[in-house]
């Protein structure tokens, strides 16, 4: 599991990005994981734990298993 800070979310857009304490690019967060967590939304600056998937059709980093840390 991966701690990181919320860079920016928008619950409009339903999407967002998250940045890794430990460095490294910023991971994309979709709502359907937030709202999958309980959560109704992010705010910026908050502190998460997640789990850093790769879609293999796609090839790209989404965030899921949130929790708040």
């Amino acid at each position: 599991m991966t701690t990181g800070t919320v860079k920016w979310f928008n619950g409009q857009k339903g999407f967002g990005f998250i940045q890794p304490n430990d460095g490294g690019n910023d991971v994309f967060v979709h709502i359907s994981a937030v709202e999958r967590a309980g959560l109704s939304g992010l705010n910026e600056g908050q502190k998460v734990n997640f789990e850093a998937k790769t879609d293999k059709m796609r090839g790209k980093v989404s965030a899921e298993n949130l929790s708040l840390a």
